[in-house]
């Protein structure tokens, strides 16, 4: 079992930064690459950016390359999701999520996701 619980959200302008954080727990959370995914109201969830385990590989959607940099702290067992640039359309709920697959770069749906945290809502303001 991997426990995961996301912080960090909150309002933001456009153009504002935020840094959400993923803690990760459970004895095999490090056998697991970590993403993030976001839902939007009325749109179904997507994948934002995923951070492998091992060689710690990072992969991003299009449309956050270049504003979003995801990161990870093995020794805290915390993966984190930098925003820069924000725009009204990043406006989610985040959520953080495991997958066992052995490819560093890998795109993983929700589906291939084992584990999820519970959300934390990020909204900019136009």
């Amino acid at each position: 079992q991997v426990q995961l619980v996301e912080s960090g959200g909150g309002l933001v302008q456009a153009g504002g930064s935020l840094r959400l954080s993923c803690a990760a727990s459970g004895r095999t959370a490090s056998s697991y690459s970590i993403g993030w995914f976001r839902q939007a109201p009325g749109k179904g969830r997507e994948f934002v950016a995923r951070i492998s385990r091992g060689t710690g590989r990072d992969t991003y959607t299009d449309s956050v390359k270049g504003r979003f940099t995801i990161s990870r702290d093995n020794a805290k067992n915390t993966v984190y999701l930098q925003m820069n640039s924000l725009k009204p359309e990043d406006t989610a709920v985040y959520y953080c999520a495991a997958d066992n697959k052995y490819s560093s770069i890998y795109y993983p749906s929700p589906d291939e996701c084992d584990y999820w945290g519970q959300g934390t809502q990020v909204t900019v303001s136009s």
